[in-house]
């Protein structure tokens, strides 16, 4: 085999993790001296920052003006169990899962709220589940985008006008670098880490006119944390989704926010940096396309995620080694990479299959992606050496 010959040029930014993402081109600290540090949340100037959050997001991504949008603890994590607690239980339950956030999902519905009614649709990383399966008569839990396998569904055609159940999303790796399709979409969960290259800690909370109605018409049979807590006798707290959070959220998160809404309003808006993402999926795809030893984990284009792009090590002389000398190669590759300054934190998930991942998100620069494409070619080639002696 040929070696590659160690590039000369590093990215320009060698920050490829998959959540916290890096931040927006050209950002520094300067962009939160406007943050109102030391002031309540509660003030009124505190609130109108956070519920700019909110506004500015909505106009961004065309979310309806008849849905809350709300900022809450626990990150998209939080925003999801928040949801689930809240208001499942009412109808049975469609759980879809092909990576390891949509597994945690499952777990929490079947092991922690300990529904009965409850079918799985799993997929192996890598593929969806047979979309044409899932009952919408029941409510319905899915991931837009498996942040762990690359995968993502798409389109929301799958999704009925009709459904009778709710539409439960975990967006956080899709928002903002895919269209989604929000009259589908009843209850939408992400954070600011993602795509927006935003800090870390608070969620996004996004219901619909029927998740609304659920939260008034039912009420779970479990004990309901504060944290939780949506309705109060009844009566939907829509104060929440208007500046009035649960709990204190971090004012230099919240103008760290509005920096990367401000962005993306500048580059053009939603489609200027859905385009971002997929020039980096290209990018990416184009070295593939020529490389004898990467290939995708997601073999379907019309699935393959933008942001969180999977590769697998696919050479005729390294299928032959087992699961635990591929895991130890692609180490050996995560290694190097953050030794040489080249690339940071693109080891695969540690329940995904060995391999790479490399976030794509619409702060990452394609040039910093094409900079990147060549020091995998080297650092494969290093630790082919030292395997075949």
């Amino acid at each position: 085999m040929t070696i590659a010959a160690k590039p000369n040029a590093r990215p320009n930014n060698p920050n490829f993790s998959s959540g916290p993402c890096a931040k927006r081109p050209g950002w520094s600290v300067s962009a939160l001296s406007d943050a109102l540090v030391g002031r309540s949340h509660r003030a009124k100037p505190a609130k109108a920052r956070i519920q700019e959050v909110s506004d500015r997001s909505r106009a961004i991504l065309g979310i309806p003006d008849d849905y809350y949008i709300g900022i809450v603890p626990g990150s998209d994590t939080g925003a999801m169990e928040m949801a689930m607690w809240s208001m499942l239980g009412a109808r049975g339950v469609d759980m879809l899962a092909w990576e390891s956030f949509g597994e945690g999902w499952v777990t929490d519905v079947v092991k922690q709220l300990k529904l009965e009614d409850v079918r799985s649709l799993k997929a192996d990383y890598g593929s969806l589940p047979d979309l044409d399966q899932v009952d919408f008569t029941r409510d319905v839990i899915f991931t837009w985008n498996g942040t762990t396998s690359g995968v993502r569904v798409p389109n929301g055609e799958w999704i009925p006008d009709d459904r009778a159940g709710l539409t439960f999303c975990d967006a956080t790796s899709a928002v903002f670098a895919m269209d989604l399709a929000w009259p589908k979409l009843d209850v939408v969960t992400y954070s600011w880490q993602k795509v927006l290259g935003g800090e870390a800690q608070h969620g996004m909370l996004v219901l619909s006119p029927r998740a609304v109605e659920r939260l008034e018409s039912y009420s779970p049979p479990w004990p309901m944390p504060k944290l939780f807590r949506m309705a109060k006798g009844g009566k939907f707290s829509a104060d929440i989704f208007s500046g009035a959070t649960i709990n204190t959220v971090s004012m230099l998160c919240v103008e760290d926010a509005l920096d990367a809404l401000k962005w993306v309003e500048q580059e053009g808006g939603q489609p200027a940096i859905v385009q971002r993402s997929e020039a980096n999926l290209s990018a990416l795809a184009n070295w593939v396309g020529n490389s004898d030893w990467a290939e995708f984990l997601a073999p379907d284009v019309s699935t393959r995620s933008c942001t969180s792009i999977c590769l697998t090590i696919g050479a005729d002389w390294f299928t032959a080694l087992n699961g635990e000398d591929q895991s130890a190669a692609a180490k050996k590759i995560v290694s190097l990479l953050d030794a040489e300054g080249a690339a940071f934190d693109i080891g695969a998930y540690r329940d995904a299959p060995p391999g790479l991942r490399i976030w794509g998100g619409a702060t990452v620069e394609t040039a910093d992606i094409e900079a990147l494409c060549p020091w995998l070619d080297w650092a494969y080639g290093q630790v082919m050496r030292e395997q075949l002696g």
